[in-house]
């Protein structure tokens, strides 16, 4: 099995779905020798800004010295993205060796009348082989969906369960309300063990303390009372905060938006719950380096400056209010044009309320994923804003078009699905 192989493999159980429970991942990897449970795992959950507090952690832990291994979902460029090393994703060939055992494992599964795993559990079980195969120290473990169902909630006893802002998507299978989401995201907390949450609404809150409780579990909240943010530009953001007991002064990223900011809170107390409780030796020198090299592709990412062109991979409410903010607060006084695909089992209105008004013209494409909101569809949810809107079918076509219709001292803007700005930045970089 070469890579082209192990990808359409892989791709080709999507038309399983996306099934919720734990049955088949736990047959799966008992058929590999049950790697995960060799793994120290750092657990993260939420429903945004997962990626981005993972990817913290993960940079302070490697920039300490130790062996780290990060699984993440879904890819903005590349599959390889999803599985990584100390900054390296897996090698293509590499990929293809584990897919090819794992599909063996597969089909024994499938000769015993057991269900087929879903293309998560797919990937899930072939990034468990590799960190067991090299000897990581620690994973940072990013659940796909939900959580307590989630596949990589087949870990048993990480060293800490993280969870991020909760807010409103995947209604459908989480429920809808809060309480419910959060009671979902709340299922990676494991008995007597250490958990550490974002700063949540009282709804979310209250079933994290509830779970927490009943499961033995210290939590720990990200505490932002005494966080002071100095300064904060496109390029880099400043604050201060006090984290159990420990003074950060002039912490530096190089994420841009508030959002980001306590997403770094939220990573810096689960570094510090990892440092006081599971002593792990992190120098506080390591802290401030690891947490200002982070990049986390696709969360306002400038692409050109001439003009302006950065991708967001808003695709919720409350992503749309975090993209919001950061367009007041950065591209005040730039003329817009943004660049809109989304899928249509999304939250659309929340997501144009938000933004549209914000912007001057509009060109609205189409996601190259089977879920994709037609086109005509979402341009008639545009006409009662008032904006000029362009119907361009393709990508491609559509970038190009914003740079014919856009003046190089304004700025484009694209957003609305994490599969359509991946495809976007392929072709800017590539131009």
């Amino acid at each position: 099995m070469d890579y082209n192989q192990a990808l359409e493999y892989i791709h080709g159980t999507y038309k399983l779905g996306s099934k919720l429970g734990l049955e088949n991942i736990k047959n799966l990897l008992n058929l590999l020798g049950n790697p995960h449970r060799e793994l120290k795992v750092i657990h993260v959950a939420g429903t945004n800004g997962k990626g981005s507090t993972s990817s913290f952690i993960y940079n302070v832990l490697k920039t300490a010295g130790y062996k780290v291994g990060l699984y993440t979902s879904p890819y903005i460029e590349e599959y390889t993205e999803r599985i990584q090393i100390n900054g390296e994703k897996i090698e293509p060939q590499r990929l293809a060796g584990i897919t090819s055992i794992v599909k063996e494992k597969i089909d024994i599964m499938i000769s015993k009348n057991m269900e087929h795993p879903t293309e998560f559990e797919v990937g899930t079980a072939i990034a468990m082989v590799y960190f067991f195969e090299e000897k990581t120290d620690f994973v940072v473990l990013e659940v796909g969906m939900g959580g307590r169902l989630d596949a990589t909630n087949v870990i048993e006893n990480p060293l800490l369960s993280v969870i991020t802002s909760i807010g409103y998507d995947h209604m459908a299978e989480l429920g809808d309300s809060l309480e419910k989401i959060a009671f979902e995201k709340s299922g990676i907390i494991k008995n007597d063990n250490y958990v550490v949450s974002y700063p949540q609404e009282d709804e979310a809150m209250s079933i994290i303390e509830k779970v927490a409780q009943e499961r033995n579990n210290q939590l720990f909240i990200s505490n932002t009372d005494k966080l002071e943010i100095k300064n904060t530009t496109l390029e880099e953001q400043t604050f201060s905060v006090e984290i159990l007991g420990q003074e950060y002064e002039d912490m530096k990223i190089k994420l841009a938006g508030k959002h980001q900011i306590y997403n770094a809170c939220t990573a810096l107390t689960a570094l510090e719950v990892l440092r006081q409780f599971r002593n792990i030796e992190i120098d506080k020198d390591d802290v401030y380096e690891g947490m200002f090299t982070t990049n986390w592709m696709g969360r306002l990412e400038i692409l050109n400056k001439n003009p302006l062109t950065i991708i967001d991979g808003a695709h919720n409410l409350q992503g749309a209010i975090a993209l919001k903010e950061s367009i007041e607060t950065y591209l005040n006084g730039h003329k817009i044009t943004l660049i809109v695909g989304m899928l249509r089992d999304k939250d659309i209105k929340g997501l144009l309320r938000n933004i549209i008004p914000l912007v001057d013209k509009v060109i609205v494409t189409k996601v190259n994923n089977p879920r994709t909101m037609a086109v005509d569809d979402l341009a008639k949810e545009l006409v009662s804003f008032g904006k000029k809107i362009y119907v361009v079918k393709d990508i491609d076509g559509a970038i190009n078009k914003a740079y014919e219709i856009t003046e190089s001292t304004d700025a484009i803007l694209i957003t609305g699905s994490l599969y359509m700005i991946g495809e976007a930045r392929t072709i800017i970089t590539k131009k």
